[in-house]
């Protein structure tokens, strides 16, 4: 099907749905997909990193100097978001320098013709056709102009990386302008990051985890303990174990990474092994598990649960 074709009965589908005719012409008028997208999604590269390299990457010195320079400019904001939300401040501050740099690098696409692109191209068209129209209902609605709506070549966008449906379910309007501004209004982007990760299980009376040290004769244990195959959804989670009481994993001998007792607290936690026992170590709480819904990554969550212990240790 010519792209014309398809675009033309997208707009008859948007109308359809409620869309605005205003907002259709404006968004979707002279619309081109983009080769470059293209590119991009059939060629993400294949090569993994292991956890110490991702962490060097995503958790440099200046990134750790920025973060808590940005926590001291916003204290009062990001405390008083994380009163009402449940969450800490430091795991907002944390998941903004990851995600975007501090807002700094949120992508140049436009979002729209982005989404358009990989919903015309067919590898997985009716997720990205989902989520093209779920930008066109945020443009309807009023938050942000067609014009404005950049983020990545996969459509996430704003400062903290929403996909289209996590702007829906969970961005929030919190300075009170009528608009979800997750691009420009800092106050909006906290709070739709904590939003998020409240709707998701967050609990905020715990920390994420830490990495311990397991004893030697684990390695049996191990192959015992993880699933024998991926669960659906998060395929990460074939490296995580089922939740043990703390003292449990005590008595088998797992301890903190200086050779310390774990904590006499009534947590369930997870062994975390995202090199399958040959590598690093983590013992992890739901509140990992949480940061898994918003990227689906053991690395991505370690750097997160790190970066939040180095700007507020708990």
């Amino acid at each position: 099907m010519e792209f014309t074709t398809w675009l033309a009965a997208l707009r008859a589908d948007a109308l359809q749905q409620g869309i605005s005719q205003a907002t259709v012409s404006a968004a979707l008028g002279n619309l081109t997909p983009i080769q470059r997208v293209v590119e991009l999604d059939r060629n993400q590269p294949e090569f993994t990193i292991t956890l110490r390299q991702y962490l060097q990457r995503a958790i440099s010195d200046a990134r750790v100097k920025q973060a808590r320079a940005k926590y001291a400019e916003h204290r009062k904001l990001l405390e008083e978001v994380g009163r009402k939300y449940g969450v800490q401040p430091r795991f907002i501050v944390a998941l903004w320098g990851i995600e975007t740099n501090f807002g700094q690098n949120t992508g140049g696409f436009s979002v729209v013709q982005a989404l358009a692109t990989l919903a015309y191209d067919g590898r997985r068209s009716v997720y990205f056709r989902g989520e093209l129209i779920n930008a066109l209902k945020i443009i309807d609605a009023g938050h942000i102009s067609a014009a404005s709506m950049r983020g990545s070549w996969a459509g996430a966008m704003g400062q903290n990386q929403f996909m289209p449906s996590s702007f829906l379910s969970y961005a929030q309007d919190y300075n009170g302008d009528g608009r979800r501004d997750i691009w420009t209004t800092t106050a909006d982007v906290f709070a739709s990051t904590a939003n998020y990760l409240k709707q998701s299980g967050w609990r905020g009376d715990e920390t994420w985890g830490r990495e311990v040290k397991l004893p030697a004769n684990f390695d049996a244990q191990v192959k015992r303990l993880l699933p024998a195959a991926p669960p659906p959804g998060c395929r990460a989670n074939r490296f995580i174990t089922e939740r043990k009481p703390l003292s449990e994993w005590q008595k088998l001998g797992v301890r903190r990474a200086d050779g310390g007792e774990l904590p006499h607290r009534d947590i369930q936690a997870s062994l975390a092994l995202p090199e399958g026992g040959q590598g690093p170590a983590l013992l992890v709480y739901e509140n990992f598990r949480t940061t898994l819904k918003w990227n689906c990554s053991i690395s991505f969550a370690t750097a997160v649960g790190t970066l939040a212990d180095r700007i507020d240790p708990p």
